[in-house]
């Protein structure tokens, strides 16, 4: 497996993430109602496109994320970019499910906890800890790896969704073979330390190579 990411990683090395594409009046009236129409605003505007589109980056979140304090406002707002740059305009029903994740009660104590847990190092109990209505592990990875501000000595939390997993899947690793249990929590953790590991014997970062893997889509033999 070293060998085929060693490839790609060569194949693929002068490629980056791009911003992604979003549609702020797709939004507005899954968040107006509560008060969250505002994080509508962030990134940049389109040079060119229509709709009013604007662009929002990874770098976006992390300064956000650097700016908002700790009461749920806040936190809900950067949950709240965190879904909208996960969504872009693919994901039709990203303001639907974040909408209801809005109106789940749970959601101050839910977000506040595992971005608590994801600081302290124990992603396994931040994945078995998120439970919010509408968000499943392809997003809730998002806000792991958004809220997580430690070092980079650590293994940082990193975004697993599925297409991250075709691509590995493709490449042969079993997450719940590596991890020994099919406890997603573990498997999650395990996932996290391995693409670190991998990620310094390639001489890349992390999240450049989790990046990668999305890309791919399980397209790893594709030139």
């Amino acid at each position: 497996m070293m060998e085929q990411l060693r490839k790609l990683v060569v194949r693929y090395g002068d490629c980056e993430q791009k911003p992604v594409r979003f549609r702020p009046e797709t939004w507005r009236s899954r968040l107006e109602s509560h008060g969250a129409a505002h994080v509508l605003d962030i990134g940049v505007g389109c040079a060119s496109g229509s709709s009013g589109d604007r662009l929002i980056s990874r770098g976006d979140l992390a300064h956000l994320r650097d700016r908002v304090g700790d009461d749920p406002d806040s936190l809900r707002d950067l949950f709240v970019a965190v879904m909208i740059w996960g969504s872009g305009t693919t994901n039709g029903r990203g303001p639907r499910y974040t909408e209801a994740a809005l109106s789940d009660a749970r959601m101050p104590t839910v977000l506040r906890t595992t971005r608590d847990a994801v600081r302290d190092g124990d992603l396994s109990r931040a994945y078995q800890q998120f439970v919010l209505n509408g968000v499943g592990r392809s997003f809730f990875t998002k806000w792991f790896a958004v809220v997580d501000d430690r070092d980079a000595t650590c293994d940082r939390a990193l975004i697993l969704d599925d297409r991250v997993f075709r691509s590995l899947n493709a490449l042969g690793w079993s997450s719940w073979k590596a991890a020994g249990t099919r406890r997603w929590p573990t498997r999650y953790a395990t996932y996290v330390s391995s693409m670190h590991g991998w990620a310094s014997s390639l001489g890349v970062t992390a999240d450049w190579l989790e990046w990668l893997l999305f890309h791919l889509n399980g397209h790893v033999d594709e030139p």
